[in-house]
């Protein structure tokens, strides 16, 4: 028996989120929180760019790090919406 998806880490949280709706969950209330998840990925990465360039102590490799790490956080959610939308695509090629 296939065991179904049980959740994909993302960048930066410490726990994981699941990407199967169960009877309490939506598939729109996870997307949602994956947008938010990568949204708050990349506004922390700006807000340190923006700390090391006013000079606020932000260390270099922090800054690098901030940056890869929503570089990251968005290639892993594009992948998913592509993944998301070749499987719709084939859904609806099908014949009945």
């Amino acid at each position: 028996m296939i065991k179904p998806i049980a959740g994909i880490p993302m960048p930066g949280a410490g726990s994981t989120t699941s990407l199967v709706a169960g009877p309490s969950g939506k598939f729109q209330e996870v997307l949602e929180d994956a947008v938010f998840r990568v949204d708050q990925q990349n506004k922390d990465a700006m807000g340190s760019v923006d700390r090391f360039l006013n000079g606020e102590g932000e260390e270099l490799h922090q800054v690098v790090l901030a940056t890869q790490r929503a570089d990251l956080s968005f290639e892993m959610f594009l992948q998913m919406r592509n993944k998301v939308v070749n499987a719709y695509q084939e859904i609806m090629r099908m014949q009945m």
